[in-house]
This record gives structure tokens, sequence and C-alpha cells, in this order.
């Protein structure tokens, strides 16, 4: 393998150029070139982040220089493009979630297993300064033992500002999948892996109508719960209580995350993001206080994954932003709507590792 990993993308929508900007800015990494079923836009990325190659999808997965594919397709084809990747014998990163179904899922994770391969998977933002500052603070116990947590991510939806909507409101979407990964991964991140979940889900409305360009007046058919809350049951007795939703029109004063423990809280930003602020109450000192992050990676964009996965494939360890995670978190939301629509407590039947935390000096 040469000094720098090679990386190829599939797929160069609205999140390629996230990919494309910050994955050139780790050492580690060598953006060979780019691909998308429609070839043009290929070429359009290429040019505009001044990437080498741009490639039909067999021409990438055949190119000797690239080790790591990086999926950005749409959910539905996460799992086929990423086995075939697999196959061809790249490692894989894919952007959340890891699959729209559990069998695929589970697929994905098999081959890399039988061809000796990586699977990454988004999001890697809790490998940044944000959510990382928080996990040193449980794990140097400013708080206790984590006893109970919320998460809240409620909105009107993207139909306002994304230019091509519609598949947010498809089967393996909606909020509990599109920024459910965000708050779960983080949960799982620091307080570690789920036992059991416990919610209901429901559509709020039937039609939603674009207002964004280039679709500005159509309307879509929705097709998954816009709006889902529950409790969801950790390993280590914690407990967290979780509201997704679409259907909030006006404003709220909900945190995004917070951590309950028995000598303190913790307020964690948005998942979403990689910095923002972390703040501290204790019962010895219940003033909110602002701390200053531990770790870097602040101003970081998608790629923080992948650079940290091919550190891994480089010291041959398990990648922080990995399947097994990435499987863990796509079971628990299933387990969200199987709980509503069977109205009883869903037992998870996968686990994962609580992750190692990011070094406070960074990826070397």
């Amino acid at each position: 393998m040469s000094e720098k990993i090679g990386i190829g993308i599939i797929g160069c929508g609205n999140i390629s150029s996230q990919y494309l900007k910050y994955c050139q800015t780790f050492n580690i990494l060598d953006v060979v070139a780019c691909s998308d079923i429609d070839i043009e836009k290929a070429k359009a990325r290429a040019e505009e982040y001044s990437i080498p190659k741009a490639l039909t999808v067999e021409q990438i997965l055949a190119d000797p220089q690239i080790d790591i594919i990086i999926n950005l397709t749409i959910p539905a084809a996460h799992a086929d493009v990423s086995i075939l990747a697999l196959e061809h014998g790249k490692h894989v990163y894919v952007e959340k979630p890891l699959a729209i179904g559990m069998q695929d899922a589970k697929k994905v994770l098999d081959v890399a297993n039988r061809k000796g391969l990586y699977v990454g998977c988004a999001p890697d933002t809790v490998l940044g300064a944000g959510v990382q500052t928080a996990r040193k603070l449980i794990d140097d116990g400013w708080i206790g033992t984590p006893l109970s947590a919320t998460a809240f991510m409620m909105g009107k939806g993207p139909e306002s500002w994304h230019p091509d909507p519609d598949f947010f409101y498809k089967e393996g979407a909606g909020p509990l999948f599109d920024m459910g990964p965000y708050y779960i991964t983080s949960l799982i991140q620091l307080l570690g892996p789920i036992e059991s979940i416990t919610a209901t889900a429901k559509k709020g409305f039937e039609k939603r109508l674009i207002t964004s360009k280039p679709k500005y007046g159509t309307e879509i058919n929705v097709e998954t719960p816009t709006h889902i809350a529950g409790n969801l049951q950790f390993l280590n007795g914690a407990l967290a209580t979780m509201v997704m939703s679409f259907d909030v029109f006006g404003g709220h004063h909900l945190p995004n995350i917070e951590i309950y423990g028995s000598e303190g809280t913790i307020r964690v930003p948005d998942p979403n993001y990689f910095d923002g602020y972390v703040q501290l109450s204790r019962k010895d000192n219940p003033e909110w206080k602002e701390v200053p992050h531990s770790h870097p990676y602040a101003d970081s964009g998608r790629g923080l994954g992948v650079a940290e996965l091919a550190h891994a494939i480089r010291d041959k360890r398990q990648n922080r932003a990995n399947g097994k995670i990435g499987y863990h978190v796509l079971e628990s939301m299933y387990g969200f709507l199987l709980s509503s629509k069977e109205k009883k407590v869903y037992t998870m039947e996968s686990t994962c590792e609580r992750p190692v935390a990011m070094d406070t000096q960074g990826l070397f």
C-alpha cells in the first residue's frame, strides 16, 4: 500500500461536496476519483474540487489506485453499492444508514468479513470535538454514574431548503433514519450499546409541499413516520428519551442531547456538527459552565471518519465509526418502528462495543 490511501467517491449529490473538500485536508488520504450514475455530475465535481479522475462506477471499482470507496449514493442503494465495492476488494465507508434493511446490512458485514475488509459508517461527527469532549467528561467522572439522557431533533422537514427532498419521506428515511443516526450513535459513544426500545410513531401529514427550488410547488407522498418518540434502555442501565420529528413548525426549547448522572449533567452540542458548546452543571455547583474542548476537529467536515478508517487499516485495529455500530444503530431505528407497530418493548438482537475514545492529540 502506498504512503497515502487512495479514495474513490461514488455518488456526487448534495453531500459529496463536504467529503470532496474535507478528505483533501487529511494527509493520509489521496482522493483519486469520483463517480456517479450521471457521469456529468462526476465530471462537474471533479473539476470543482480538482479531483484527478471522473469515472464510471465500473471504472472506479476497477481502479488499482483506490483502497477505500466512499459510498454517497441514496439510502436505497447503500447496500448494493457497498457490496459491489467489497466484492472488488475495496474497503467501504458508507453514508448513514448502513442500509435500509437489516438483511442487506448483515450481508454488507458478512461480505466484508469474508473478504477481510473494513466497513466504516457515518456519522463521523461523533469523533469531533463536541461529542468527544462530552465523552471525556463522562469517562473522567465529572457527572458520576450516568443514569439517564434526553435527545431531541425537532423541525419542519427539509422540503423548504433541500433541492430534491422527496427521498426524505420514503421508506428508510424520515427524521428517524435521516437524523436519528447522529443522535443514537452519539448516545452509544457516550453510554454504550442499547438493550431495548419502547416507542410510538406516526405521520403528521399524508402529503408535503416542496417550497425549495427547482421542485417548488411539487407534492410529496409521505411513506414513513414523521414524528417518533421513545425510550432506549442501555446495557449500562441508563435510560434515554428520544424524539425525532419533521412535524414541528414552530420553535422549541429542548436540548439536543443531555446526559444526567449521579453528580451532575452534561449538555452535548448538536451531533450533526463537529463543534458546539459543551456545558456542565454539577450538584455541588449547579450553575451551567461552558467546558473548553478537550479534543481537536471542532472545524472538521465530513471525512474525519474516512481518515480515521484509513489510520485503522494501516494500524490493523478496529475503526471507531465502524459497521457494527452502524448495524446496531440501524436495528435500533427499526426497533422504534416495530415497538410502535406492535405496541410492545423491542429487545435488541445485535450489540456493539462502545468505541475507544479519540486521542486528545487527534489522528497522526
